[in-house]
């Protein structure tokens, strides 16, 4: 093995003869999450249309992919560079993975089948978390993103909002946990809420059916203003806070609330004023009138008057709907962390049925982390997104040292975050017992 010295101290030496080393050894602690909470055990359900027997399975694939997206290695040609990677081949129980081949065959072998089977993992997920600890309220954020595409990719098509070409999938988050609770890959084209009614209606028949004690309100912006959405969420009893687009109707509305902001504006005109109101007001498409909600602000400085219209099924008041509206803008934080730290965008294939298992597969992976996060990291990092998670407790290197009856992970002693890889490890042990009993 060749030495290579540095002209910046020359009794510095370095080569590649370390050793059986690994950069993940914290990867470890996810595996373990998996294995006691029996997360892997939902994976040998998972078979692709082609049943023939494989050296790699249908199910050591997935849980192969979705180890590979929790240490952040989000293409399948990274399998190749981890062919021999100490704590995923200690987690699959492999002497090798599975080749980049072998995973870019796997995904092509899948179809609407498969989608199916992906989303009964999620809610197989879900009853497991619940079980563990049932939340008493649910706010379901509703929200569609675009996913980059490039060549000629089935269902690519120009989006006006973004102004720009790929996939505008829908998402839907429990705004409280962050869990995900499901997501569908829809063509670039589709408006935000063309076929959202349908989306969310498995979910509310889990929810209202399965977990009837859960309080549930629904949350989305204009793009999803559509009487179909606020017709289902009655007919499940969910409630819901959605914002209108502002338009002279809506306005005219809100005058004498407006005449009354006006009037104390006249005493101070600089500072900022804000004024609430509500009507009941019925669209030419709604089959009744519904509630509205809105505010008036002049912000600071400023001679101008904004509006913001929602419509809802609550019965707080308006300075509380508005208020709960606008916390829906951590969302967002939501899909970038999906989208830059679990590979959202990572839909690579031609076939668009395959690019929705991919997207589903990238989405399990999420909502498996952040039950991770929030049922056994350590208290300090659980409020921390994934990359923080990764560094401080994942990234951490290792010497693989084999004896004859065990394989010992020997992790750096100066590890700046030991303490949290142990209280995360006996997070794990007390889970455990808690899903024992």
């Amino acid at each position: 093995i060749s030495d290579f010295s540095f002209k910046f101290n020359s009794s510095v030496k370095l080569n590649f003869d370390g050793g059986d080393l690994t950069s993940d050894s914290g990867g470890l602690l996810i595996e373990e999450f998996m294995h006691i909470t029996g997360i892997t055990k939902l994976f040998r359900k998972f078979k692709t249309k082609d049943s023939s027997v494989r050296i790699h399975t249908d199910a050591d694939n997935l849980h192969q992919f979705l180890s590979q997206i929790f240490l952040s290695y989000y293409n399948d040609n990274d399998a190749d560079e981890l062919a021999y990677e100490h704590v995923l081949t200690t987690a699959l129980n492999k002497e090798r993975l599975a080749s980049q081949p072998s995973l870019s065959r796997f995904f092509s072998r899948m179809d609407e089948t498969t989608i199916k089977q992906l989303n009964c993992i999620m809610t197989e997920l879900r009853k497991m978390a619940y079980a563990i600890k049932r939340p008493e309220f649910v706010v379901f954020d509703l929200d569609s993103t675009l996913l980059d595409t490039y060549g000629n990719q089935e269902g690519k098509s120009f989006n006006y909002h973004y102004q720009d070409f790929g996939y505008h999938p829908l998402l839907c988050y429990d705004a409280i946990t962050k869990d995900l609770i499901s997501v569908v890959l829809r063509e670039g084209s589709k408006y935000c809420s063309k076929d959202a009614a349908d989306f969310l209606r498995p979910i509310f028949e889990e929810y209202t059916g399965s977990y009837p004690d859960v309080d549930c309100m629904l949350r989305g912006d204009s793009g999803f203003a559509s009487p179909e959405i606020y017709d289902l969420c009655e007919e499940y009893g969910i409630n819901y806070v959605i914002r209108l687009k502002e338009n002279g109707v809506l306005r005219k509305q809100a005058e004498t609330t407006l005449e009354d902001l006006k009037n104390a504006v006249d005493i101070n005109s600089y500072d900022y004023a804000v004024a609430y109101g509500e009507f009941d007001y019925q669209a030419g498409s709604w089959a009744h009138p519904r509630r509205v909600v809105f505010k008036i602000e002049k912000p600071k400085g400023q001679m101008i008057y904004m509006y913001a219209f929602v419509v809802t099924s609550m019965a707080s008041e308006a300075q509380q709907i508005i208020k709960a509206y606008c916390k829906r803008g951590t969302m967002e934080n939501f899909i970038k962390e999906g989208k830059n730290e679990f590979g959202f965008s990572h839909v690579s294939s031609q076939s668009m049925t395959v690019n929705a298992n991919r997207f589903l597969i990238h989405a399990l992976a999420y909502y498996i982390f952040n039950l991770f996060r929030r049922l056994a990291l350590s208290k300090s990092l659980r409020n921390c997104n994934a990359n923080t998670i990764r560094m401080a407790v994942f990234k951490i290197a290792g010497k693989i040292v084999r004896k004859s009856r065990y394989k010992y992970f020997k992790l750096c002693s100066n590890c700046v975050h030991k303490e949290d890889f142990i209280e995360t490890l006996n997070n794990l042990q007390q889970l455990c017992i808690q899903l024992n009993e």
